[in-house]
């Protein structure tokens, strides 16, 4: 720290700047926020000095080529200290949490992964051009001895810790297969290698790289992977297939390319990131016991489970392996997230339920021009649970009039939320008082969702504080 601290000083002016030590996630460098007198600055500890070394070259680099990355700004005589601009603490994950969390993509979301997904094809060329590959770091290029550390990194930090029995010198012959058809291109490209949206910040509304010290001369299909296909990022494959179309609209700036061609290419490195992603959290989770990579696991098998099921018949030994792998029983639990359908009862007057998920909210029913129970004092103890509510609202016909003009809509809504594998969808009912019509509206639809569709259903009665589960059959 006091190295830190030092260069602070030499390079501001300002003395005894306040440290704030932040969040490395799985890296081996310790951060820290230096401020002081309104300058506030990015100290970095990094242990690996020729680490160290690659980021800073290729930041400087980066910024000659004006290409949005942090500024450099001072370098201990060792390189095992540097300081950096600040970008803030705005990371492009946290941005698209809503979107991560339910499977559903705001505009601005969107708009965001566009825009970053463009601007990788700079780096990938702009990046690359005048760039000494000497200075990347551990390897100046994607090789086939890359290739091979990686797939070994699944094979003895994941897939061994499964127990599974298999067989290693088939396994090998498919490894050799995919080592060659990964090495096919020839290119002249910045490979980023760990592009995602954790390593991309947002400062004045634009995207800024970080992070990109790994990076190595390489093709440019392994940071599309790496970006779509991202654990946790849990885009819906409509939003992928639109970010690989502006991907490839802003590569064409550099070079022509044949869609197909690009698809089927970027098919293989997808499958390769993700044994790659695979044995890092089972290395990072399992041995090194960091809950966050553990964590991650689910989303990555997700991802395979949805990858394999198209074949790659050129692997047919890695590919019955693979199916095997992610249905195991220590594996049962990470199967994708179903869709929950929550329905809610609700009182106008005390506002329209929040929606815990992230999402907006969904359908809301006003049940307010419904004849009213409530109008009379012998129904003030009872809801549109009990009996007499029930055969009130029955009788008098005007609520299951509303209702039949309803259920057709939600079967639609659920439907498509099912086939497009979304994972929240929310249904309310309001009334006067949360007591009678939205209480009974709300008990038979969500009866209705779970006979009809299967799914699980969480019924809030709001007003009642009364909660019921109907789970996925």
């Amino acid at each position: 720290m006091q190295q830190l601290i030092s260069l602070f000083t030499a390079y501001t002016g300002k003395e005894n700047p306040d440290p704030v030590t932040l969040p490395s996630s799985g890296s081996n460098r310790k951060y820290y926020r230096l401020q002081h007198d309104g300058i506030s600055l990015i100290g970095v500890h990094g242990e690996s000095r020729d680490e160290n070394r690659a980021f800073i070259r290729l930041a400087r680099h980066f910024r000659e080529k004006q290409l949005n990355v942090p500024q450099v700004l001072a370098v201990s005589e060792d390189e095992m200290f540097y300081l950096q601009e600040d970008l803030g603490d705005t990371h492009l994950f946290d941005l698209i949490k809503g979107g991560r969390l339910t499977g559903v993509f705001s505009h601005d979301e969107k708009a965001l992964l566009h825009k970053t997904i463009s601007l990788l094809v700079d780096f990938q060329y702009k990046g690359a051009r005048d760039l000494d590959f000497s200075v990347y770091y551990p390897l100046s290029e994607f090789n086939r001895r890359s290739v091979m550390w990686d797939l070994n990194y699944f094979k003895y930090s994941f897939l061994k810790t499964t127990g599974m029995d298999f067989r290693e010198d088939l396994l090998e012959n498919d490894f050799e297969k995919l080592v060659g058809t990964l090495l096919e291109d020839e290119t002249d490209t910045f490979m980023y290698r760990d592009f995602q949206s954790r390593n991309v910040m947002l400062k004045d509304e634009m995207p800024y790289f970080i992070d990109f010290q790994g990076g190595r001369k390489g093709p440019v299909y392994y940071d599309v992977a790496s970006f779509l296909w991202q654990a946790k990022a849990n885009f819906p494959t409509e939003l992928r297939d639109e970010l690989i179309q502006t991907y490839i609209a802003s590569l064409q700036k550099y070079r022509p390319v044949v869609a197909v061609d690009f698809l089927n290419r970027l098919r293989q490195f997808v499958l390769f990131r993700t044994l790659q992603v695979l044995g890092a959290y089972g290395f990072r989770g399992y041995f090194e016991k960091k809950p966050h990579f553990i964590q991650s696991v689910p989303f990555a098998l997700d991802n395979l489970r949805e990858l394999l099921k198209d074949e790659f018949d050129e692997y047919p030994y890695l590919c019955n392996l693979l199916k095997g792998m992610t249905e195991l029983k220590q594996f049962a639990d990470s199967r994708k997230r179903e869709l929950e359908v929550r329905v809610y009862s609700f009182a106008y007057k005390k506002g329209i339920p929040d929606d815990a998920s992230g999402n907006g909210g969904g359908y809301v029913f006003d049940c307010r021009a419904i004849n009213n129970p409530g109008k009379y004092e012998r129904y003030n103890n009872v809801t549109g649970l009990d009996e007499p509510v029930i055969k009130f609202l029955e009788e008098d016909g005007e609520m299951m009039t509303f209702l039949d003009s309803i259920y057709p809509l939600i079967d639609q809504h659920v439907k498509r939320y099912m086939e497009r594998n979304f994972t929240n969808l929310m249904v309310s009912f309001g009334c006067t008082g949360g007591q009678h019509r939205s209480v009974y509206a709300a008990q038979h639809v969500a009866e209705h969702i779970s006979r009809k569709f299967g799914v699980k259903v969480s019924l809030i009665h709001r007003e009642q504080n009364l909660e019921q589960e109907f789970r996925k059959r």
